[in-house]
């Protein structure tokens, strides 16, 4: 297959018409008038005339050839038809002091949930590499830490620094900061869709993950439902754990780190209702193994088939063209240097 990578540099052949009724305009009218021409002897031909009369023709084809090298002539030797998955994504994490717990803990490392969770985000984000993503974070309050966006290795060094609200110890020995430990799952799912909004892509998803139950917020869990339903966004949830006793870090009254049990509620009935409500699906993880197979099933769950065709190796013909097309402006220069003229 044989094409032009750069036809737009054709347009260039329309001043080189001017250039060309100019050259050959003024060569024609190049004369002296007389009243008899039979009485004047015919001047001999020689090659330095003809090769005078010749340059305007030899600058004009070889700028002919220029524009032609310019335009990039390739033969095609190769073309793959390529399918990418584009989708609107939405990743909501929560964030609250529940996260912190380390029943996701391996044999070989201590992590905390939302280690765990990052992680999995993480692979799942670098194996979607056509799709825009955004990330909202929740504990209390909802926080946006990165809009929509194709920029994944940004939004990798974005998600890495998301952690657990610190807690915050006042004067008179009471947590300053006690909302930041409660979960607004209805909070988060509204911010995830206001970010989605205008997105333009046809396909758009929220992958809302919680280990908790909503227990703070201004906006409630139905109302966020509703506003996901009206814009066509599909939830995908994923319950965390389970109730019961978990392993958390705390500290004794030395000071000292330790693994004590705490007490963490997990909501599955309104993050079912969630999924459902929205045609999405719900997942509960309890350990890596299954959040990992959770975010598979979800990869596999959300494909937009776009496809385009990718010239994948063809072979540059320019210099066929630019060799020749210089070495003719080249002879052109010599003709007229030579016939002590200029070309313009």
């Amino acid at each position: 297959m044989f094409r032009f990578a750069q036809p737009l540099a054709f347009l260039l052949l329309l001043p080189l018409v001017a250039v060309a009724w100019r050259l050959l305009r003024r060569s024609r009218g190049n004369a002296l008038i007389f009243t008899g021409l039979r009485i004047l002897p015919n001047p001999p031909v020689t090659w330095r005339l003809r090769l005078m009369a010749l340059a305007p023709f030899l600058f004009l084809a070889g700028l002919v050839l220029a524009i032609v090298a310019l335009a990039r002539p390739q033969h095609v030797l190769s073309r793959v038809t390529r399918t990418t998955d584009a989708v609107a994504i939405q990743m909501v994490l929560d964030t609250s002091g529940s996260m912190e717990a380390l029943d996701f803990s391996t044999q070989t490392a201590m992590k905390t949930r939302l280690d765990v969770v990052k992680e999995v985000f993480s692979d799942f984000i670098r194996q979607r590499p056509d799709d825009l993503v955004g990330l909202v974070a929740f504990a209390g309050y909802p926080s946006t830490r990165a809009p929509l966006t194709s920029d994944h290795p940004a939004l990798l060094k974005v998600l890495e620094t998301v952690e657990v609200p610190k807690t915050i110890i006042g004067r008179d020995g009471q947590v300053a900061n006690p909302d930041e430990m409660l979960t607004a799952i209805g909070d988060g799912l509204a911010t995830a869709c206001a970010r989605m909004e205008k997105s333009n892509l046809k396909s758009k998803i929220v992958v809302l993950l919680s280990d908790g139950e909503n227990n703070f917020g201004v906006i409630k869990p139905p109302d966020a439902i509703k506003a996901a339903k009206t814009l066509g966004i599909r939830v995908y949830a994923i319950g965390v754990g389970s109730t019961g006793m978990a392993p958390v870090k705390a500290r004794d009254d030395a000071g000292r780190e330790v693994i004590a049990r705490a007490m963490v509620t997990l909501d599955e009935t309104l993050l079912r209702q969630i999924a459902d409500d929205t045609g999405g699906r719900y997942f509960n993880c309890r350990d890596p193994k299954g959040l990992r197979q959770a975010m598979e099933d979800i990869d596999k769950l959300e494909k937009t088939r776009v496809s385009s065709d990718v010239f994948t190796q063809a072979n540059e013909q320019f210099p066929r063209y630019l060799v020749p097309g210089l070495a003719l402006l080249a002879l052109a220069v010599a003709c007229q240097a030579w016939g002590g003229r200029e070309l313009v």
